[in-house]
């Protein structure tokens, strides 16, 4: 198991960034959650099997259609035994 925060920057509010996220994280069987903070980056933590995870890391570094992703800082994290995929405030 592996547990992964990433703070994703660049155009990525108002652009269905935790939607699609959630979605993807749904179908890779990713827990964890995702929120925008108020600095205008996107927010998530994602936690399941290595290769599942490093997956939504990668689908954030191009967002969904109409975010432009800047930068995407990672940090590794303990894995906390997390369950189902959330949008959080």
């Amino acid at each position: 198991m592996q547990r992964t925060r990433v703070v994703v920057s660049g155009s990525v509010q108002g652009v269905f960034f935790r939607d699609s996220c959630r979605r993807a994280a749904d179908a890779a069987g990713v827990a964890g959650w995702v929120r925008n903070r108020s600095d205008g980056t996107v927010e998530a933590v994602f936690e399941g099997p290595a290769a599942a995870v490093d997956q939504l890391v990668e689908w954030c570094r191009q967002g969904p259609r109409h975010a432009r992703v800047s930068v995407v800082q990672t940090y590794q994290e303990q894995p906390t035994g997390a369950h189902g995929f959330r949008i959080t405030h």
